[in-house]
């Protein structure tokens, strides 16, 4: 892979953790960015907020990036991509969805379909590993996405899906020994 002297440039400045990769990388890729964002969002303010929050990825994770992997504007794609898609699914889960008050079912709980055997799961939640509780209390008992617990967690994605299956998998053998 042959570098441009910028790349090179950006990618020092992004080892060392210092600012002005931020500047050089909004010079340069901003545009082509906001381009592939917005061609997923269809919508500028989600693009423009997508934009603002990629940069911010790329900011935290610099030193993750390994040129020797891929180049400087795959890396960036990638992360701009994913924030897009995350992003749209995050607006059209929060504006798309309407509830029919009149048909709704929300205050109608039939006790007779109630598992009496899952009110305790707070309770064995909590003899799990600490790293479990916290990614199923992220998750079920607080409602964030799994992007959103990484995010707020600072945990990979990767880590929150298997610590999520590996806590559902310890809470099975406690609900079916």
């Amino acid at each position: 892979m042959s570098i441009t002297p910028t790349e090179q440039t950006i990618i020092a400045y992004l080892q060392k953790g210092d600012k002005r990769a931020l500047n050089l990388l909004y010079e340069n890729y901003s545009n082509s960015l906001y381009g592939v964002i917005l061609k997923i969002t269809i919508n500028e303010e989600v693009a423009q907020d997508a934009l603002q929050e990629t940069f911010i990825k790329v900011w935290k994770n610099a030193s993750k990036y390994d040129p020797s992997k891929a180049k400087l504007f795959t890396w960036l794609f990638r992360i701009a991509r994913n924030t897009a898609i995350d992003k749209l699914r995050s607006f059209n889960n929060r504006f798309h969805k309407e509830v029919q008050i009149e048909t709704s079912n929300v205050y109608i709980l039939p006790t007779t379909n109630f598992n009496q055997d899952v009110m305790d799961i707070k309770e064995h939640v909590g003899k799990l590993e600490e790293k479990y509780q916290i990614v199923l209390d992220a998750l079920f008992f607080q409602g964030m996405t799994q992007q959103e617990a990484s995010d707020e967690l600072d945990i990979p994605l990767g880590t929150i899906k298997s610590r999520l299956k590996i806590g559902l998998r310890e809470l099975k053998k406690v609900y079916n020994p």
